[in-house]
């Protein structure tokens, strides 16, 4: 269960730190191309998005690799869980329902995160 937990939370904090990277420092018309969605939300928002997405991804990795509350990676998995529902509605509701295949693998991967994670509580 350790072995699966670190290849899923390894996966997902590299990409969370990537998006989530890309989503503070970018400019709206350097994020419009491949997330057409920040027009419709303020820059603010994208920013915090972006900054919880790399919060997350450091709660996957450092509690259980330092033994301090591991179980923040449970917590972190759950909410890069409902980060994934929020951006499925998002798609939903701009009429992009065939656009939501990336947030259902997240949002699977991160359920699964947090199910692996709770062998340390």
């Amino acid at each position: 269960m350790d072995i699966a937990y670190w290849i899923v939370a390894a996966l997902l904090a590299l990409f969370y730190l990537y998006a989530g990277g890309k989503k503070v420092v970018q400019s709206q018309e350097r994020l419009r191309p491949m997330m057409g969605w920040v027009d419709r939300v303020p820059m603010p928002l994208v920013r915090l998005i972006g900054t919880l997405e790399v919060l997350g991804a450091a709660g996957l990795v450092l509690p259980p690799l330092t033994g301090v509350a591991p179980v923040l990676a449970v917590a972190a998995a759950i909410g890069l869980v409902l980060i994934q529902v929020g951006g499925i509605v998002v798609h939903v509701s701009r009429g992009e329902a065939r656009m939501i295949g990336l947030n259902i693998a997240l949002l699977v991967a991160a359920a699964a995160a947090a199910w692996l994670g709770t062998t340390w509580l």
